[in-house]
C-alpha cells in the first residue's frame, strides 16, 4: 500500500462546496474565497490556512486536517460576523463531507475567536473559526 495522497486540496474543494451551495449562507455573504481581492465587498469567508498530520492505523493511511476559516465583516460590532460563524459551523460541525479520493470521517468544530481591526475607521471585524477534519484513504 502507497502513502495516502494529501487530504488538504480536496478538503478546501469540499468546504467550499459546502458552503457556496448553501442558501441562508450565501445570503449573508458575497462570497467565499481562497484569495480575495482588494475591491471585494464585505461580508465574506476566506477558506486559510491549513495544517495536516498522520492518522494512520493498522493496515490504512489517514490524515487529521486543521482548517481555519476567517469571517470578515465591516460592522460596527461583532453580531454580523457570529450569525455567519453560527451558519458555517451548522455546515461543517459534525455533518457529512464528500472529499474526493478520501472517506470522511468526522469533521469537529475546535474553536472560534472575534477580532477587531484596530486600524481607522475601526469597522473591521473578524472572526476566526477551526474544524479538525479526520479522513481515511480509500
Amino acid at each position: 500500500m502507497t502513502t495516502a495522497p494529501s487530504a488538504m486540496g480536496p478538503i478546501q474543494t469540499a468546504i467550499y462546496g459546502r458552503l457556496t451551495g448553501d442558501a441562508p449562507l450565501m445570503d449573508l455573504i458575497t462570497g467565499v474565497y481562497d484569495y480575495v481581492s482588494e475591491d471585494a465587498e464585505y461580508a465574506y469567508v476566506v477558506i486559510g490556512e491549513a495544517i495536516e498530520t498522520p492518522d494512520n492505523r493498522h493496515g490504512g493511511f489517514g490524515r487529521q486536517t486543521v482548517v481555519t476559516l476567517h469571517v470578515w465583516t465591516q460592522h460596527r460590532g461583532h453580531s454580523k460576523g457570529l450569525a455567519i460563524a453560527r451558519r458555517v459551523t451548522e455546515l461543517l460541525d459534525h455533518q457529512p463531507l464528500t472529499i474526493e479520493d478520501q472517506e470522511h470521517v468526522v469533521t469537529r468544530f475546535e474553536f472560534s475567536q472575534t477580532l477587531t481591526d484596530p486600524e481607522p475607521p475601526g469597522d473591521i471585524r473578524h472572526v476566526v473559526l477551526r474544524y479538525r477534519v479526520v479522513t481515511e484513504q480509500h
